[in-house]
């Protein structure tokens, strides 16, 4: 398929699609009351963005799973941290879980369905990720039919129109494959078509003209009868990739799955973070307020923020912040010091020290140098970034076991994801809601030595320039 290689405006995108048929989240939790619980594997902490109340593990032990699935809610959150793994660590991490929550749910006696969780702009080990789940859930009897590809995130400005993936930039809207994150040292991919990057990704075992599209007409003039049989249609772990460029979408989406799933199908998610609200039956909520947030801040005069994200979206966001909070103080973590044995150690505890005195009179950044810094070989390039972030995380657990901040701020999806596991040891938490809309999840840790300090998991490449300004402004009003 030819795509253009620059932004074409919004409305020629959408020309000529169909009216969005309105489906209300009510509606969703009507149809799918006693449906199987949705169980987010999540390969960094940021697809909670777009949901409240619901629980969130970082461990996967039986008895965590277990914990999860006694919970009122219609899904959960597994963080498995595998974008920041080799493959074989990866594919090993995933049957771990699977096989623990295979336990944990006889146990419970619940049925559950999985969402692999992956990255809105398409980077993560796919197929990998899906083809390890879908062996495990063959091994227990219920072999997946067909995997189905969402990875639209509706306030993020990821759409899929046409069967094709774009990102709302500034411009317009811009083919994903010629975005900065399609160049991803790690996993980096060239097409934008989605039947063409599933070809790409499982280097042709599936045809891009095998792969099924669910169209936006599909959604819109057809409905969810229709596209429950389009599901029902999936065999042999097909993929079908689903258009989305409105929460309605998703919704049709959700009562079509679960019309299929009732009549038989076992179907495997992989998706960004929009489904997984669509799916829960969550509307869009409005962020957190200061009121809501303030009994939730640790009692303590300032927080950290931890940036770990080296995209230039997170660069600008930084540089924002520091022209708004001019009081801020900051200390950097040299990516170069970092990589040299006989300096690595000094170079922590000195600005991990630093950070923690500077806790009491100011918010403090700790951030990596903005280079990047990566190798000729993908695997090399992560094995760069894990000990980047690995530093970055003790660095964090040295300021907070010194002084206890009024909340943690980790702004990168791998930065985000190690900091609230090795950084914080938090292993069970809630995800309380938004501090800006559709994106920057708070999470309240219900155990560990974080229990009580509000942690907000930022992504990398969400939100505008501004964004990491108002997040902080919100947090300072909660006093």
């Amino acid at each position: 398929m030819s795509l253009p290689r620059h932004a074409l405006p919004e409305r020629e995108v959408l020309s000529g699609i169909p009216p969005a048929r309105t489906v209300t989240p009510a509606q969703v939790t009507a149809r799918l009351a006693g449906a199987p619980r949705l169980v987010v594997l999540d390969d960094d902490p940021t697809g909670t963005q777009t949901v409240k109340d619901v629980p969130v593990l970082t461990t996967w032990t039986v008895d965590d799973l277990r914990w999860a699935l006694r919970q009122d809610t219609p899904a959960f959150f597994v963080l498995t941290n595998t974008r920041s793994l080799s493959p074989q660590d990866a594919a090993d991490r995933n049957r771990e879980i699977a096989r623990a929550l295979h336990l944990a749910a006889e146990a419970e006696n619940v049925a559950y369905v999985i969402a692999s969780r992956g990255d809105s702009t398409l980077r993560g080990h796919f197929p990998l990720e899906t083809d390890v789940l879908a062996e495990e859930l063959t091994s227990v009897g219920a072999a997946p039919d067909g995997v189905v590809l969402v990875p639209a995130y509706i306030e993020a400005g990821r759409l899929t129109v046409g069967s094709t993936h774009w990102m709302r930039t500034p411009d317009g809207l811009l083919p994903v494959g010629e975005s900065e994150f399609a160049k991803d040292a790690t996993f980096g991919y060239a097409s934008s078509a989605l039947p063409d990057w599933a070809a790409e990704k499982t280097k042709g075992r599936i045809p891009a003209d095998e792969v099924v599209r669910i169209t936006l007409t599909d959604l819109r003039t057809g409905g969810p009868s229709h596209v429950a049989g389009l599901l029902r249609g999936l065999h042999g772990g097909a993929i079908a990739v689903v258009d989305a460029v409105c929460d309605d979408d998703l919704r049709v989406l959700a009562l079509a799955a679960a019309e299929a799933e009732e009549a038989g199908s076992h179907l495997l998610y992989r998706v960004g973070p929009s489904f997984v609200r669509a799916r829960a039956g969550q509307p869009a909520h409005p962020p957190l307020t200061a009121r809501e947030l303030s009994p939730l801040r640790a009692p303590a005069p300032h927080g950290l923020i931890v940036v770990g994200s080296h995209v230039s979206l997170t660069t600008r966001q930084l540089n924002r912040l520091r022209e708004r909070a001019g009081d801020i103080a900051e200390y950097e973590l040299d990516v170069a010091g970092l990589l040299d044995p006989a300096g690595r150690e000094t170079h922590i505890r000195e600005t991990a020290d630093a950070a923690a005195a500077a806790l009491s009179t100011a918010d403090t950044v700790i951030r990596t140098t903005r280079a990047v810094v990566t190798a000729a070989d993908p695997e090399e390039s992560l094995a760069i970034s894990r000990s980047v972030s690995a530093a970055l995380v003790e660095t964090v657990r040295r300021i907070t076991a010194a002084r206890r901040p009024a909340f943690v701020i980790a702004k990168g999806g791998i930065t985000s994801s190690d900091t609230a596991t090795h950084g914080l040891e938090i292993r069970r938490a809630w995800a309380r809601g938004t501090l800006l809309p559709g994106i920057v999840s708070l999470w309240q840790p219900v155990d560990g030595p974080a229990a009580g300090i509000p942690y907000i998991v930022f992504a990398g490449n969400v939100g505008g320039d501004d964004a990491l300004a108002d997040a902080l402004d919100l947090l300072r009003s909660a006093v």
